[in-house]
């Protein structure tokens, strides 16, 4: 011990005990000398953002929109990550991984955007403190979106939590979520631009407004829905894409047809990289082949008298007879219903196998065709079917009109004849099965089935979950996790 002692003593002598006692340490920030800058402010939001990133598996979107629907089972290998398959079963309990997962990413989420609303300090520019704290708004919203569809009543959080005491919050009715939503949404969308020069993944004025709409519909406050798709098409800057598979390549990434896309990196530390792209590839690829097709997605494809699908169908995923995204013939044995999902995936001369969880594919949250069927939608339910004509039609005449400009489909130059004819149905209820319908196939594997089966009520989702232990009264909400109920004293069991 002397040697050290004496070393000690050195450095006091040195630098003189008062000055040594309090000298700042360096590169160290807390609460009361972060958040003090323009530069601060964009960190932390900066920090606010990365939650939503499919970095880990600790962001299990697609357990609970895919697998937890009829669109999806597990896949993989029999055994591995079995609590995917007591959540796709409805067979799970509290302690499930996979909830506790996504609750405490969301959750942090959350937090870290409470902390860029309430604790930017005076020296913050008042235009960089007002855009900051409207994209964590729209963040928070996000966050609070999924964890209120997920697991219905939960803790509403707006403010940090500076004590322990602010840690024990009991939940809230789903109504004073969803209102605590919209209030973020609605501010956000009156100060975001339509752009952030070029910034791709910011959130703008227009993914605050859509997310608007769709929190409006499943609300089922149609007109309020409208009017927030109308002031997203005035910004005349969301088009649909040519060509629907652009959508889901790294070429036209931040298109004119998205609307909110979280933003991935390859070969970047800290890590940004997909690992969706691993999780859902094939075996001999590096993958694990999870969040596999049923063949109840496939069946809800259309097809010609002459067996010729909506292209929409081979653009989704993989199936025998048909090529794989290196080129290959694709291997119905690769999978346990025999398709693999594509909308993640990278070709291997894009990531190569050695990397093969590291992807820079964005998720797409929100792209406009969504927009048009919200719109679609909300039309039908006010009695406006005729109207509901359009922007439906808008999304299947881009899916049919695939092959006018698609060189690699076979037969391109001509649309096959009578491939997804324009709706002409006004029925309102006849309609509502069409439009619900074209939003599966329209969206498929893009994590949203599961909250669209519960909010079409009991005898919908019973039926499509028939082949489970599904019961609406039992699993229309999922529980929140034991660890949450254990460190919460505000929440009942």
């Amino acid at each position: 011990m002397k040697p050290i002692r004496i070393f000690l003593i050195a450095i006091v002598f040195l630098v003189g005990c008062e000055d040594f006692l309090d000298e700042r340490m360096q590169g160290i920030y807390t609460s009361s000398t972060f958040f003090q800058t323009d530069d601060h402010a964009i960190l932390a939001l900066t920090a606010a953002y990365q939650p939503m990133a499919f970095t880990g598996i600790r962001n299990p979107l697609w357990v609970f929109g895919d697998v937890a629907s009829d669109d999806a089972i597990k896949g993989g290998i029999p055994g591995d990550q079995s609590e995917i398959e007591f959540i796709e079963n409805f067979t799970y309990t509290r302690d499930n991984g996979f909830l506790e997962h996504i609750w405490r990413r969301y959750y942090e989420g959350i937090s870290r955007s409470n902390d860029v609303i309430h604790r930017l300090g005076p020296a913050v520019s008042e235009e960089v403190k007002e855009r900051v704290t409207a994209e964590a708004r729209f963040l928070r919203a996000y966050y609070y979106f999924h964890l209120v569809n997920i697991f219905g009543e939960i803790p509403l959080k707006t403010e940090p939590a500076l004590t322990a005491d602010d840690l024990h919050v009991p939940v809230s009715p789903v109504a004073s979520v969803y209102d605590q939503i919209e209030e973020d949404l609605k501010h956000a969308a009156e100060v975001l631009p339509a752009s952030i020069g070029g910034q791709h993944g910011r959130a703008t004025k227009g993914a605050a407004l859509g997310l608007l709409a769709k929190t409006y519909l499943f609300r089922e406050k149609y007109e309020l829905a409208l009017d927030a798709i109308n002031e997203l098409e005035q910004l005349g800057i969301y088009e649909l894409m040519p060509i629907y598979s652009h959508n889901f390549m790294t070429d036209f990434q931040n298109n004119s047809e998205s609307v909110f896309e979280i933003q991935h990196l390859s070969g970047q530390d800290p890590f940004q990289g997909n690992v969706l792209n691993q999780w859902f590839a094939p075996q001999p690829e590096n993958g694990y082949f999870f969040n596999v097709p049923t063949e109840d997605f496939v069946d809800a494809f259309e097809k010609t008298d002459d067996d010729i699908y909506d292209p929409r169908l081979d653009y989704t995923l993989g199936r025998e007879g048909k090529l794989w995204l290196n080129g290959e013939e694709f291997d119905p044995a690769w999978s346990p219903t025999g398709f693999i999902q594509k909308k993640h995936l990278q070709p291997l001369s894009e990531i190569p196998s050695g990397t093969k969880g590291d992807g820079d594919l964005n998720y797409v949250f929100m792209r406009y065709a969504e927009v048009l069927l919200i719109k679609a939608e909300a039309l039908n339910e006010l009695n406006r079917s005729s109207e509901a004509l359009e922007p439906l039609n808008q999304v299947r005449k881009r899916a049919r009109e695939s092959f006018l400009h698609d060189e690699t489909l076979d037969g391109h130059g001509q649309i096959p004849d009578g491939l997804l004819p324009d709706i002409t149905i006004s029925n309102q209820n006849q309609l509502r099965e069409i439009i619900r319908n074209e939003r599966r196939v329209e969206l498929g594997f893009e994590f949203h089935r599961f909250y669209d089966l519960m909010r079409y009520g009991r005898a919908y989702a019973e039926q499509k979950l028939a082949d489970t232990s599904f019961d609406y009264d039992q699993h229309r909400y999922f529980p929140i996790p034991q660890s949450e109920v254990d460190i919460n004293q505000q929440i009942n069991n």
